[in-house]
């Protein structure tokens, strides 16, 4: 079991990172291996203590070779759940279920916003993992919204398990679709049915019947991630100690809220950090 499951790696989640590792705790680090995409597009940084006017794309290069330094490892795989299992948490990344004591939110504000009636869905025809659900549509019908490029390859495996695949994407791909793939021409606005997805309607109100709805996000939201989690909003609740409302969970950076500042996500992730110390004993 590890000590700690950190959920991001961006600044929040490195500075948190750092300082476990300086402590010697066992630390699964999940996340994009490209580190923050918010921090990789700003075109320049002038406002960080101690490095003179930068790229972003060269602030994310200094990050990856002080983590690679450290010895520290991404896991490059996306938590679609996490568990309370009293005294340590289950994450569950791509089919696999990882342990942890501890879990530390560092994942940015989740900016994509699910469709309607998504939550309501959820283990009813909505899945957020591929490789977990997708034989239970062998043969059927799916919609399936991607938002990444790095999803692609679960696109495939849907194309490749079930009979109809209506794909929406955010992004442009060369990719040439299999035959049982149809592009919608408007994105999903609303998921309907009764006890069980039977639709999706798009942005043109025009329906489609299908069996079941994957939602391929490089990042979901919190509560969706992990039940009983108090928000505002769009931002995890948490104390001067980066503590959550839930034993043991802990958040830092953008996702706690404003400003969204690269120096207080580092400050955050340092608080968080020496607070689960503190919780581990």
């Amino acid at each position: 079991m590890y000590d700690v499951a950190i959920i991001g790696t961006g600044p929040a989640g490195l500075s948190a990172a750092l300082t476990l590792k300086l402590h010697n705790k066992e630390i699964l680090w999940f996340g994009s291996k490209e580190q923050s995409d918010k921090v990789g597009k700003s075109e320049k940084i002038a406002n960080y203590p101690g490095v003179a006017m930068t790229s972003g794309k060269d602030l994310n290069d200094a990050f990856f070779k002080q983590a690679e330094e450290m010895g520290l490892e991404i896991t490059d795989k996306i938590v679609t759940l996490i568990s309370n299992a009293g005294d340590h948490y289950m994450i569950l990344a791509n089919n696999e279920v990882h342990e942890a004591k501890t879990v530390l939110f560092a994942t940015g504000v989740v900016q994509a916003k699910g469709f309607e009636n998504e939550e309501d869905f959820v283990g009813r025809g909505v899945s957020y993992c591929a490789t977990c659900d997708g034989f239970l549509y062998k043969g059927k019908t799916v919609a399936v919204y991607s938002s990444a490029q790095r999803m692609e390859e679960d696109v495939r495996y849907l194309e490749e398990t079930c009979g109809k695949v209506y794909v929406f994407r955010t992004y442009k791909t060369d990719k040439v679709d299999s035959e049982n793939t149809e592009i919608l021409p408007k994105p999903i606005r609303k998921i309907t049915g009764g006890m069980k997805v039977e639709s999706i309607q798009l942005a043109d109100e025009s329906e489609i019947s299908v069996d079941g709805v994957f939602c391929l996000r490089s990042a979901i939201a919190p509560t969706t991630l992990l039940s009983g989690l108090e928000m505002d909003g769009a931002h995890i609740v948490v104390n001067r100690q980066q503590e959550t409302n839930l034993p043991g969970c802990f958040a830092a950076g953008d996702c706690t809220g404003r400003p969204y500042q690269i120096a207080k996500a580092v400050g955050e992730g340092n608080v968080a950090a020496h607070q689960i110390l503190s919780y581990l004993g």
